[in-house]
């Protein structure tokens, strides 16, 4: 009886797609690096000195957060557009360590999929490295898994860890919020990375539209504005820090929106009073409350409705503030329980 070779290609995973990959990225991947970077892509570990970074700070504190951009990878593979998740996966992470006031300084990635297409890979990559470079970041390493049986077809799971540094006696926490500061808030370009689950429920199971279908009230496709990228806060941030502005706390309004995201920065005594109608709710969130018969409370914390970070400052920053960069004033910080009132 004659049996065919077992090999790890008839098993499920391409050992060539992988290198085919790496061939397809590294050149663009090393466009990133800056000149603390010492080994990058293709060994073991990435080596970064921070002698020069420590030059600049009395005090240097590294911070380091890791985040994923959910079932979003669902909206790209029925597009077949996967140049913008990539800038989706940097900014998720990159935000949240912002709102510490940390500048982000490098990113690692892991790309998990059923079947490797180096192609696909590339696209993914690409936003990546745009992102990266918009905003000073270096890519030092990354990590593809082909993983058949884990993943349905098609599918890719992404997750990024970034690490930034802070100056100690400038990490921003929001023990200094006090009752009477402002709370600005930045807009968002959308769903940003979360809410996915939801979104997806009602564009296509309730509203029974296809990807590229125009519902009433959207500029774009479904899928298009579905996929509108992350918006990256890190230039914006640092035209005030780097100004010397005092900012008291920021939270990066992701899952669970405005209500469950803002008092995790508020000491004990304070409440956030948001004033509705203080800035523009995208009309994307308008759509999806109407197909699918979403409450108001709930939209308010599955979604960021139009706000994808919030400043808390006091009233002379706040104006200042307002002079450097796109914000609305949306509301005040005032005496009571910690938590948020919708108004």
């Amino acid at each position: 009886m004659t049996k065919n070779k077992l090999d790890y290609k008839l098993a499920g995973v391409d050992i060539n797609a992988g290198n085919k990959a790496v061939e397809l990225i590294k050149g663009s991947v090393k466009s990133t690096f800056s000149k603390n970077v010492l080994i990058g892509l293709g060994g073991f570990g990435a080596l970064y000195d921070l002698k020069l970074i420590a030059k600049e700070y009395d005090h240097p504190v590294l911070v380091q957060s890791i985040d994923g951009v959910g079932t979003k990878t669902i909206i790209a593979r029925k597009l077949k557009k996967y140049d913008t998740i990539g800038i989706d996966l940097l900014s998720a992470a990159a935000n949240d360590i912002l709102v510490m006031g940390a500048r982000p300084i490098t990113f690692l990635d892991y790309i998990a999929n059923d079947k490797l297409d180096p192609v696909v890979i590339k696209e993914i990559v690409t936003g990546m490295v745009r992102a990266c470079k918009d905003t000073n970041v270096s890519l030092i390493g990354g990590e593809t898994a082909e993983m058949p049986d884990t993943y349905l077809p098609g599918e890719h799971d992404l997750v990024g860890v970034i690490t930034g540094v802070v100056e100690k006696n400038k990490i921003i926490n929001g023990n200094l919020i006090a009752p009477g500061d402002t709370i600005l808030g930045l807009p968002s370009s959308g769903l940003h990375t979360n809410g996915y689950s939801l979104a997806r429920k009602i564009f296509f199971d309730i509203g029974n539209y296809d990807i590229n279908d125009y519902p009433e009230g959207l500029t774009s496709s479904v899928g298009l504005t579905l996929l509108e990228p992350h918006i990256n806060y890190t230039n914006d941030i640092f035209t005030l820090l780097d100004r010397n502005i005092i900012i008291k706390g920021m939270a990066h309004i992701t899952g669970g929106g405005l209500i469950e995201n803002i008092p995790r920065i508020l000491p004990e005594n304070c409440t956030a009073n948001i004033n509705k109608g203080t800035w523009e709710i995208l009309p994307v969130f308008n759509v999806m409350q109407l197909v699918g018969n979403i409450d108001e409370t709930e939209m308010f914390r599955t979604f960021n409705m139009g706000i994808g970070m919030i400043i808390i400052a006091s009233n002379d920053e706040a104006n200042s503030i307002k002079k450097l960069i796109n914000v609305s004033e949306i509301g005040k910080i005032e005496e009571g329980e910690r938590g948020v009132k919708i108004i």
